[in-house]
């Protein structure tokens, strides 16, 4: 029987590395962590293996409640629990947006001592921009973490929401860079001298009118908030997950999708293919987050589950799981102990 309720986003592993090596490096043991957290430790170690929002939204109030620090562990010294509240506190004291944003800046900087934070301009376009201290090269993870940290703190001083035009990364493409999609959902620059995320300038302009009020429900709602926004968007990618998961257990096929969303097939994939996926790759996916979730939360059987994500067999089901993950799903089930 299929679950009817919203289907989480899944995470790449490589974002739950980033914070289990800063955990590492401050000399703590991170599997304990990870397995509070409801993530199989050796999960780790397998490239294609991806968690729940739920999971890691979890992981990070496990390293919060046991080592107090805001950024997950990147920088030297930890960001102590209310240092997200005061930065966002101190950048309602500035009246106009650009204030605003000048003011997260400058604390955000004082409280660490890893990278300068900027509000820079250039043309017709602003940015919060992250340069390095130093000359070493710091984790790409305290990048990632920092500039959704940033954006999301930006986009509630603007209102809720900010369209971000692209975004820079001061270090190459990783491999796990096609996972960016959801979590940084813009045009991506690699191999940058700086991180940085850039929209449109004439928003400093506006006046900052966050209150008190607005302020508490927004702290209220972090970590999570961090992670990424609910799955919404009116593009064609969109509407066919929409449509699949609508669909489920019987699985739209290729033509009845194309057919309910009014349009042929052909058009479909050509609409597709220019949002850079395909009809296959978004119902692979779909099912991919549906069975992580599913393993990460219940007892089901593999048989059950098969059924349910439109395949013949549990066999059938478990070789695809494997190509999707690079783990088998007995990886993946509930264990005892997860608060």
């Amino acid at each position: 029987m299929a679950v009817a309720s919203p289907v989480p986003f899944t995470i790449s592993m490589a974002l739950v590395r980033g914070i289990a090596a800063g955990v590492r490096r401050r000399g703590h043991d991170c599997e304990a962590l990870l397995q509070r957290a409801g993530i199989a430790p050796e999960l780790l170690a397998q490239q294609g293996a991806r968690v729940t929002t739920d999971q890691y939204v979890a992981l990070m109030w496990r390293v919060l409640e046991t080592l107090g620090d805001e950024a997950m562990c990147q920088f030297s010294r930890p960001l102590k629990r209310g240092s997200l509240e005061l930065i966002a506190r101190q950048s309602l004291t500035g009246h106009s947006m650009e204030l605003a944003l000048q003011r997260m800046c400058e604390v955000h900087a004082l409280l660490q001592d890893e990278v300068d934070v900027l509000l820079v301009r250039d043309g017709a376009l602003a940015g919060i921009v992250l340069r390095a201290v130093g000359s070493e090269p710091l984790p790409n993870f305290l990048y990632e973490f920092s500039l959704r940290v940033l954006w999301r703190l930006t986009a509630w001083l603007m209102g809720g929401t900010l369209k971000v035009q692209h975004f820079d990364f001061a270090f190459e493409r990783p491999d796990y860079a096609n996972d960016y999609g959801e979590t940084f959902p813009a045009p991506l620059h690699f191999g940058k001298p700086c991180s940085a995320f850039w929209f449109d300038a004439r928003k400093l302009s506006r006046v900052c009118s966050r209150d008190e009020q607005a302020l508490q429900t927004f702290v209220a709602s972090w970590p999570a908030a961090a992670i990424m926004p609910p799955r919404t968007g009116e593009g064609i990618d969109a509407r066919v997950h929409a449509h699949l998961l609508q669909s489920r257990p019987q699985w739209a096929g290729l033509e009845s999708t194309a057919a309910d969303l009014h349009m042929s097939a052909p058009t479909l994939q050509r609409k597709l293919a220019a949002a850079g996926t395909s009809f296959q790759a978004i119902k692979d996916e779909l099912r991919r987050d549906i069975a992580v979730s599913r393993l990460g939360t219940s007892r089901v059987s593999f048989a059950e589950l098969a059924a349910d994500l439109g395949f013949a067999d549990a066999a059938a089901f478990q070789r695809a799981f494997k190509g999707w993950t690079g783990s088998s799903p007995g990886l993946y089930r509930a264990r005892p102990g997860i608060d």
